[in-house]
C-alpha cells in the first residue's frame, strides 16, 4: 500500500469504529434503561433495541448509490450528521417513544455503502481487499470494546450520557471524514465494493448466496433477541448493570480466543462447510441452554459464552463465504444484499424477542432463538463445500479492448484461474482463484507484457 492508501484505510476504519463503538456501547444497556421509561412495553423495548435496522435496511443501499451523484464524502458527512442529531434526540428523551425515534433517526444515518465505495475510489485494485479487511477488524474490535465498555460508562454516565458520547464520537468522525481522509482523484463504479442495482436478480437467484443471506439474518436476529432479554435475567440474579462487564470481558476474549483455531482450520485446512456447520448447531445449543438455565448466573454466563464462541467464528466466515461464492464482478451487489439481511435481522430480533418476552417471559426468547437456529442448520446442510477461491482485480485501462481480451485468454491458461470477467469500459478484470494452485510470479509476467513499457 501507498502512504495515501494507508491513510484513507485507517482513517475510514477509525470512522466506522467510531460510529460503531457507540452503537455496540447501547447494545447491552439500552433494555435495562428502557424498562425505565414512560410508556415502555416490553414490545416497546424489544423495537428501541432494534428500530435502528430498519432504517438501515430501507437507506443503505439509497445512500449509496447517492454517494455515486454527489459524491462520497458529502454523503458520508450527511449521513454522520444525521446519526448524532438521532443520538441527541435519543440522549434529551424521557420516553420510550423518544428513544424510538432518536434510534430511528441513528438508522437513518446509514453510509456503510458510502464508505465502501470511497475505500474503493481510493485504494488500488490489488490492495482493496486487505483495506477491506481493516475496516471488517475495526468494526469487530468496536463490538467487543462496546459490550464491555457500555456497562461500565452506563454507570457513570448514564444511558443518556451514552447516547451524548455517541454524537460526540460521530462529531469526531465528521472532522475526521472532512479533514483527515484524502479526497478521491475520481469516483467510478467498483463492482467489488458497491451495489450494482442491475445485477440485483443475479444475486437473488443464486441458492448459495441466499443461503448465506439467511444465515446472518438468522445470526443478528439470535444476537437481538438475546439482548433485549439477557441484561435483565442478569440484573435478576443480584448483578448490578454497571458490574456486567465483568461477565462480558472474559466471555469475549475466550470466545475469540476459541475461534481462531477453528478459522484457520476453515480456511488452511479447507474445512469450511465443517466448522460453519459446527458453529450454527453451537449457537443453536447455547441458546437451548439459555431456554433452561437462564434463572442462575452460572448458567447464563456458561450459556452466552458457548453462543459467543459460535457467533464469533460465524461472523468472521460468513462474510468469507460470500467473497468465495459470489462472482468476481458481483461481489459488491452480493456484499449489499448481505448486510442488508444483516440489519434486517437485527431489527425483526429486537421486535420478536420483545413480544416474547412480554408475552410468555424469557424463556420463549431462547426458545425461539433456538428454533430460528435449527433452521439455519437445517438449509446449510444442502449448502455445497465452498471453493476455496479468492478475488484478484487486474487494471486493463491502459490496453486496448482486444488487448485486454488476448490477456484474459491468456490468463484462462494458468493453473489456479477459475474465472475471469472482463469489463473493458470499467477498466478492469475480475479474477476468481485458487490461491495455493496459482502462480503469482507467472500472472505478473503475462500482466506486465501487456500493459504499455
Amino acid at each position: 500500500m501507498t502512504l495515501l492508501e494507508k491513510k484513507a484505510t485507517w482513517s475510514l476504519a477509525a470512522i466506522y469504529a467510531l460510529r460503531m463503538l457507540g452503537l455496540f456501547m447501547i447494545l447491552p444497556v439500552l433494555s435495562l434503561y428502557a424498562e425505565q421509561l414512560d410508556g415502555a412495553t416490553p414490545s416497546l423495548m424489544g423495537l428501541a433495541m432494534s428500530i435502528y435496522g430498519f432504517s438501515q435496511v430501507l437507506l443503505q443501499i439509497p445512500f449509496g448509490l447517492l454517494s455515486d451523484r454527489y459524491g462520497r464524502k458529502k454523503i458520508i458527512v450527511f449521513g454522520l450528521l444525521i446519526f448524532a442529531l438521532g443520538s441527541v434526540v435519543a440522549a434529551v428523551s424521557t420516553t420510550i417513544y423518544g428513544v424510538l425515534i432518536g434510534r430511528t433517526l441513528q438508522g437513518a444515518g446509514a453510509i456503510s455503502a458510502a464508505v465502501m465505495a470511497l475505500v474503493a475510489d481510493l485504494t488500488q485494485e490489488v490492495h482493496r481487499t486487505k483495506a477491506m479487511a481493516i475496516i471488517g477488524l475495526s468494526i469487530g474490535g468496536s463490538f467487543g470494546i462496546g459490550l464491555i465498555a457500555g456497562p461500565v460508562f452506563s454507570h457513570w454516565f448514564g444511558v443518556p450520557g451514552l447516547f451524548w458520547l455517541t454524537a460526540v464520537l460521530t462529531l469526531i468522525a465528521v472532522l475526521t471524514i472532512i479533514y483527515v481522509v484524502p479526497d478521491p482523484k475520481q469516483s467510478k463504479l467498483h463492482r467489488d465494493a458497491e451495489f450494482v442495482p442491475s445485477e440485483m436478480m443475479h444475486v437473488l437467484r443464486s441458492p448459495d448466496l441466499l443461503r448465506l443471506d439467511y444465515g446472518i439474518f438468522v445470526l443478528h436476529m439470535m444476537l437481538t433477541a438475546s439482548f433485549v432479554v439477557i441484561p435483565l435475567l442478569l440484573r435478576d440474579t443480584g448483578m448490578a448493570g454497571g458490574q456486567h462487564w465483568q461477565i462480558y470481558l472474559p466471555i469475549f476474549v475466550i470466545s475469540m480466543a476459541l475461534a481462531v483455531p477453528f478459522v484457520i482450520v476453515a480456511e488452511k485446512k479447507r474445512k469450511m462447510k465443517s466448522v460453519f456447520l459446527g458453529a450454527i448447531a453451537v449457537v443453536s445449543v447455547a441458546q437451548i441452554g439459555l431456554a433452561q438455565f437462564h434463572d442462575n448466573q452460572i448458567g447464563i454466563i456458561a450459556f452466552l459464552g458457548l453462543f459467543f464462541c459460535g457467533f464469533n467464528l460465524l461472523e468472521a466466515t460468513l462474510p468469507s463465504l460470500i467473497s468465495k461464492t459470489a462472482p468476481g464482478d458481483l461481489k459488491g451487489t452480493a456484499m449489499g444484499a448481505y448486510s442488508s439481511s444483516q440489519f434486517l435481522g437485527l431489527a425483526i430480533g429486537g421486535v420478536l424477542g420483545g413480544w416474547c418476552y412480554g408475552e410468555y417471559g424469557a424463556n420463549a426468547v431462547f426458545i425461539f432463538c433456538a428454533a430460528a437456529g435449527l433452521s439455519w442448520f437445517l438449509v446449510s446442510l444442502g449448502m455445497k463445500p465452498p471453493r476455496h477461491l479468492a478475488n484478484l482485480l487486474i487494471a486493463v485501462d491502459m490496453i486496448s479492448s482486444d488487448e485486454a481480451d488476448q490477456l484474459v485468454n491468456q490468463m484462462l491458461t494458468l493453473k489456479g484461474i477459475e474465472d475471469v470477467t472482463l469489463h473493458y469500459d470499467e477498466g478492469v478484470a475480475y479474477l476468481k482463484v485458487d490461491s495455493q494452485l496459482l502462480d503469482k510470479q507467472q500472472l505478473q509476467q503475462l500482466i506486465t507484457q501487456a500493459m504499455p513499457a
